[in-house]
């Protein structure tokens, strides 16, 4: 039997697909040891509070120091925006005959105002993990000017 020679050919290599990137350089360097898009992330988890920790103790990094400060500044909105809703509909549910409508609107008002500030929270929260800057409008633009 006579052997068949194959020549083997060097296998080919496909191009291999781009790594996805968070938007972050990875060698960007924190204060705090984290990779910025964790430590942007965890600036948002508690609020004000956590978005002061992380803007006093980061001064490496302006990724980080932009969402600590637009966690600090989306907070103070929130409660701002509650406060005004809550303290409108307290002096229009205390008159007489249209109280009770007043106050249910007011209910209504915080609910729908609650879930939104929670998915925008969310939202940043998640964008922020990804390594993308999203500007909130008025809050953001102040938060860049000062990271």
């Amino acid at each position: 039997m006579e052997e068949e020679k194959h020549e083997s050919k060097p296998e080919e290599k496909t191009p291999s697909e781009p790594e996805k990137t968070s938007g972050v350089k990875a060698e960007a360097e924190t204060s705090t040891g984290l990779e910025p898009n964790l430590a942007a992330l965890l600036a948002y988890l508690f609020g004000w509070i956590s978005g002061l920790i992380f803007y006093l103790i980061e001064t490496k990094n302006k990724y980080v120091r932009f969402h600590a400060l637009q966690s600090i500044l989306f907070s103070i909105a929130y409660f701002v925006v509650f406060f005004v809703i809550g303290t409108i509909f307290s002096v229009l549910g205390s008159m007489p005959g249209a109280g009770l409508l007043f106050a249910s609107l007011g209910g209504l008002f915080s609910m729908v105002f609650g879930i939104g500030f929670f998915v925008v929270w969310i939202m940043l929260m998640v964008k922020a993990y990804k390594g993308e800057k999203w500007l909130l409008p008025i809050i953001g633009d102040i938060a860049e000017k000062n990271a």
